[in-house]
């Protein structure tokens, strides 16, 4: 019996009954998770992140971790002592194959530039995915993964757990109830990267330690000798590994003001980046990293909720938005410590969260607005809030693709990762030159309007080659 004609068979069941009709997994097959059942879960990328993700998703036991894949050993250590029962692979491919139908759900908390191998061959499978943010490392894998989670009929969800918080609610409502009027102008700021970037690329020929299968980190990206620099966590700062700020920090950050005023595909992108002088006249010039600092305007048009164009900006690398006339000089943005902001300017006043959409304030005439003069709570909450971002998705698995809402599925993970990766295509087109030192003419530095359509620079076509990446021989998408 397929799943369509299951879930048929538990809604006659259930209205035959009366109530609500509960049948065990081995009575209806392998492969379907019945309401009243755990949840199978793979967990692909063990420690770190992936560690907390898979934890969070076992729900307090209420779910099954029936396999954990890692190509470092060392990295798994912990989630194989809190799980001893589940199976243990380094290739995602041999675990997906070996498990089959013993899993429904599978976590890919990997390196960005192993998203989407992984994630799409999970979804072949009809499992559902929980992917974390960026939901994938360039523009074109952004469409491709959020029309096979739409082929395939499964769950999805983006770990940007903000989306599930409370604050980004309370910020739509506020809006939603005309409290600051149409925007036109979004200022976002990060202190990241917190890692080394903007540095000349690490040297190869170090021994790969014999716990790291270094062929599987590498996946789909061109080959490239060990360092113990990538490694475990600071491959963030070289793009064929890692997108940067804006894809560490842009997916928590840039989710309130894309659900807030409800935009989509930018119209055009522009930036400029930090640059660093070791010789005078002649900056470094590292096209395999990431800078360290960047500030990228992205324009959008006007939205079904907000009907004005917006140009948002983008600042990272310890460069920050300026402070609005509107908000007391004193008031903190943000964050407590004011690392990281969100601030909307209106017609009729100002809105400003942190990360995650924390700490939502609404400033007009140049005063904070109390909380009890604004609109009340209007919006369903999840339990848990962004701590509860992973059981939503364990929740939505079990009732079924289409019968429960998560705050992040691909249908909007991916427009929105496909916007925030808009600006490293902008930032890597920047960098691109002729000549070398001196006489070195970047060529790439201007505004580049965007097809979102065809996912094309229809100005430069030198930018298009950042849009999609070629995979090493042997691996696809």
């Amino acid at each position: 019996m397929g799943n369509n004609s299951r879930r048929d068979f538990l809604k006659k069941a259930g209205l035959a009954a009366g109530s609500f009709y509960i049948v065990p997994r081995h009575v209806l097959g392998k492969g379907f998770t019945a309401p009243s059942d755990k949840l199978n879960i793979m967990g692909i990328g063990a420690g770190g992140k992936g560690q907390s993700d898979i934890m969070n998703s076992f729900n307090k036991g209420k779910e099954n971790i029936v396999a954990l894949v890692d190509v470092d050993d060392r990295r798994a250590v912990q989630s194989r002592k809190d799980f001893p029962k589940a199976n243990y692979y380094r290739d995602f491919r041999k675990a997906l194959e070996a498990e089959g139908d013993n899993v429904d759900a599978v976590i890919v908390s990997t390196p960005d530039h192993t998203h989407t191998t992984i994630a799409m061959e999970a979804m072949r499978r009809k499992k559902h995915v929980y992917v974390q943010k960026p939901l994938t490392h360039d523009i074109y894998e952004a469409r491709m993964m959020t029309e096979k989670a739409r082929e395939m009929k499964v769950v999805t969800q983006m770990g940007n757990q903000g989306s599930s918080g409370d604050g980004v609610r309370q910020m739509v409502e506020w809006f939603d109830g005309g409290v600051i009027g149409k925007v036109s102008e979004v200022l976002v700021w990060t202190n990241r990267p917190v890692w080394p970037q903007g540095i000349s690329y690490p040297a190869a020929g170090h021994p790969v330690p014999a716990e790291l299968d270094w062929d599987l980190w590498l996946g789909p990206s061109k080959y490239r000798e060990f360092n113990p620099a990538f490694v475990p966590f600071k491959w963030r700062g070289w793009w064929d590994y890692g997108t940067g700020a804006l894809g560490d920090m842009g997916c928590h950050l840039l989710d309130p003001p894309f659900k807030v005023l409800g935009i989509r595909d930018a119209l055009n992108v522009e930036c400029s980046v930090g640059s660093v002088f070791l010789n005078d006249w002649v900056p470094e010039w590292i096209p395999e990293g990431c800078p360290p600092s960047s500030m990228v305007t992205l324009n959008y048009g006007p939205s079904a909720k907000n009907k004005s164009n917006v140009k948002l900006t983008w600042f990272d690398g310890g460069l920050r938005a300026p402070h609005p006339a509107g908000i007391p000089a004193t008031e903190i943005i943000g964050d407590p410590d004011g690392t990281n902001g969100v601030i909307l300017i209106g017609t009729k006043g100002i809105m400003t969260c942190g990360t995650y959409g924390m700490y939502p304030k609404v400033f007009k005439d140049g005063k904070r607005v109390d909380e009890s003069e604004l609109p009340k709570p209007k919006l369903a909450r999840v339990e848990g809030g962004a701590g509860g971002h992973n059981t939503q998705w364990v929740e939505a698995c079990k009732a079924g693709y289409g019968n429960m809402e998560v705050s992040s599925p691909f249908d909007y993970a991916g427009p929105f990762t496909e916007s925030v990766l808009m600006g490293n295509l902008a930032i890597r087109s920047y960098m691109l030159r002729e000549g070398e030192g001196r006489n070195a003419k970047y060529i790439g530095r201007q505004q580049l309007e965007w097809d979102a359509a065809n996912m094309r620079i229809t100005n430069f076509e030198a930018a298009n080659q950042f849009v999609k990446r070629e995979y090493r021989a042997g691996w696809t998408m």
